[in-house]
């Protein structure tokens, strides 16, 4: 049997990784993650592992091989939360992990298969994998950046040098089942999600940035795509990178709202009409996000159509009036 391991597993994209693979029968996966937060163990419930392990125990084991021969691994353990100041918990976490987790993975000749982040963009209005648009805007993103520029030095540019995969995903705004552990870094379609219920209403943060209240764009895309694109790169070893993973379209936050609003509410209903209505409600931006907060992303997918990866994204309206449903159903 082929075996897996999935870092971060418990987590939101490690255990949609992990239903992708059982959804092809592959079941022989060991679980990493820590379960501190009880609650993560739903994500894992439903699902077909092998063994779990935390991840205190996990990174020492591994490195001098004592889980065997390990096909690849799915690295998507880290720390996401991109309000974290304590940058020695960030590093570690982010940084130094993961690059204990390449050298043992170079040393066994198993692949790697990794989160990155979009956040490594920081300031940048362009987004395209290269040195001259990575510019971070907090420890997060300077974590995730740290540990792909080590990457290009041991790998190369492309990663072409390493006899075995490696592949950094740029992730962008995933929304999508299996967050609901994640508190305030949940996606704001979750948030509204739940704030319709609670108060008939969503919220959205109002102009900012030279954009119109939740005019903000973002590249928000949905959980099913980005683990299609990561078992994608999983049935093609050949290929090596960082690559952006999401859909290569920016939409404001009140398609999202909108979206939210017309599965909730009694009858679909125009942006404008909800906004007049009450159904969308503008708050002042926060301050403690001002000067590090991305007003506008959007993922350059010229790198990742090159690779031959043609898989098609769904829109902000498809996959979030998806995602509503399935919450709505439990």
């Amino acid at each position: 049997m082929t075996r897996i391991v999935v870092t971060g597993a418990a987590g939101f994209i490690g255990s949609n990784i992990v239903k992708g693979l059982n959804a092809r029968g592959i079941t022989d996966i060991i679980a990493v993650d820590d379960l501190t937060q009880g609650d993560k163990y739903r994500n894992l419930a439903d699902l077909q592992i092998a063994d779990y392990v935390d991840a205190d125990s996990f990174y020492d084991r591994f490195a001098i091989g004592g889980y065997g021969k390990v096909e690849a691994v799915f690295h998507e353990g880290a720390c996401s939360d991109t309000m974290e100041m304590n940058g020695k918990y960030m590093m570690d976490n982010n940084y130094t992990l993961s690059c204990k987790l390449f050298d043992a993975c170079h040393a066994q000749g198993t692949r790697l298969l990794y989160a990155s982040s979009a956040a490594t963009y920081g300031g940048s209005a362009s987004f395209v994998e290269t040195p001259e648009f990575e510019r971070p805007l907090n420890v997060y993103g300077y974590s995730k950046l740290l540990f792909d520029q080590r990457m290009r030095l041991l790998c190369g540019s492309g990663f072409d040098r390493n006899p075995h995969q490696v592949v950094g995903f740029r992730y962008f705004n995933v929304y999508g089942p299996r967050e609901q552990h994640k508190g305030r870094m949940a996606s704001v379609a979750f948030h509204q999600y739940h704030q319709f219920k609670a108060d008939g209403k969503v919220k959205l943060f109002g102009e900012y940035g030279g954009y119109a209240e939740g005019g903000q764009m973002r590249d928000f895309v949905f959980i099913d795509d980005v683990v299609a694109v990561n078992l994608w790169f999983f049935d093609h070893p050949e290929k090596s990178g960082i690559f952006n993973l999401g859909t290569g379209r920016a939409q404001p936050f009140n398609d999202i709202a909108h979206a939210v609003v017309n599965v909730l509410h009694t009858a679909p209903i125009r942006l404008h009409d909800a906004v007049a209505s009450g159904l969308i409600d503008y708050v002042p931006f926060p301050d403690a996000l001002r000067g590090k907060y991305q007003c506008h992303t959007q993922a350059d997918l010229t790198a990742l159509r090159a690779t031959g990866c043609d898989h098609v994204f769904a829109d902000v309206h498809t996959g979030v009036t998806r995602y509503i449903h399935q919450l709505m159903q439990g």
